[in-house]
């Protein structure tokens, strides 16, 4: 029986990555021989080449939707990366390309579209980013996360699919983690997770409600890369690290409740694992406005609590918090409902569909 060849590609941050590698363990017991475009130095590169997946980097401008003078160099790199990722196709002849987006998956896309190679891409928030937006009309179907997305898909392509989780997030340990952590009693625990940057407005009013959240709490707090407080390293009840990847499983089995950033890979993460959270999502100052709305769409299905950043104050974090774990059995009930473990099934049901044969 011939095996399936499948490229994967999406680059520019780690949520355009892990995605793609939660269908990776499916479509390997299913045969697929998988392989990578991404860029010569973005982060996708590190952690696919971590995962032994064969990686074949090419050219790639970022699209931007203000003004810079790259603007008028970028498209050139843009340009030269479709002829070196039409030259892959050419050369690996895949049966179909899984696209996550970013600036890198626009080159990628035409390149397999010209080479007659169906593309299946995926899109994790609400409105589509700019790179998914350019690279839909050469799409075969588009994946989204948020019922709401496909007002945004043209043509019929869109199809609701969720958003894949990876499967070690279901194989934590509450032991280990309170191992890891160092809690001695059973206080409930809150962890704190303020995406891979972390967040400055977050840290601070956590930090000035500790003393008292740690009477009722105790709490891990991820808190980004030089954001250790370290004042606090030896505070019974609290522990904080930069970043966590191994311990992560671990981390999310021990936790009660979830005060998290609302990026679609983070909120569908807590939703498959039932974790009942308050979301503070970027504003719109720092940002396109996407975690807005998928906060918005997940407290409107009842998933989750919702505090905007604007409205961020060290005392209405804390009530927010009280609130949440007061009802959290009822936000459990509602997660239970839905069907966000059926992701990987989904996408990966496409794929085989659509696939060349």
């Amino acid at each position: 029986m011939k095996n399936h060849k499948i490229i994967m590609t999406g680059g520019g941050s780690a949520g355009h990555v892990t995605p793609n590698l939660a269908l990776v363990p499916k479509l390997k017991m299913l045969g697929y021989e998988i392989e990578y475009i991404g860029t010569k130095d973005g982060i996708e590169r590190k952690i696919i080449e971590g995962e032994n997946i064969k990686y074949y980097p090419i050219s790639s401008g970022k699209l931007r939707r203000y003004f810079d003078m790259k603007n008028f160099t970028d498209p050139l790199k843009v340009i030269k990366g479709l002829f070196e990722a039409k030259k892959i196709m050419k050369i690996e002849k895949p049966d179909i390309v899984f696209s996550k987006g970013g600036f890198v998956s626009v080159p990628v896309v035409l390149a397999a579209y010209l080479c007659k190679i169906p593309v299946i891409a995926h899109e994790c928030d609400i409105t589509p980013g700019l790179a998914n937006k350019l690279a839909a009309p050469y799409c075969t179907k588009v994946c989204v996360t948020f019922p709401e997305a496909l007002n945004e898909i043209k043509n019929g392509k869109g199809v609701v699919t969720g958003n894949p989780i990876r499967r070690e997030l279901f194989l934590g340990s509450k032991i280990k983690a309170k191992e890891i952590c160092g809690f001695k009693n059973e206080k409930p625990i809150l962890l704190i997770i303020g995406g891979s940057l972390g967040s400055k407005v977050i840290n601070e009013a956590i930090r000035s409600k500790l003393e008292k959240l740690i009477l009722k709490y105790n709490i891990i707090h991820i808190c980004g890369e030089n954001n250790l407080d370290k004042t606090l390293q030896n505070k019974n009840g609290y522990v904080q690290f930069e970043y966590v990847k191994d311990e992560l499983p671990h981390l999310l089995a021990a936790a009660d409740l979830v005060v998290s950033r609302a990026g679609a890979n983070a909120i569908f993460e807590l939703l498959a694992l039932r974790k009942p959270n308050l979301l503070i999502p970027l504003s719109a100052k720092a940002s396109r406005g996407d975690q807005i709305l998928n906060a918005r769409s997940f407290e409107k299905r009842g998933y989750s609590m919702v505090l905007q950043d604007e409205e961020l104050t060290p005392e209405c974090l804390q009530m927010k918090i009280d609130e949440l774990y007061n009802d959290s059995e009822k936000y459990i009930a509602i997660m239970n409902d839905s069907n966000a473990e059926n992701s990987i099934d989904l996408i990966v049901n496409l794929i085989e569909k659509y696939r060349k044969r």
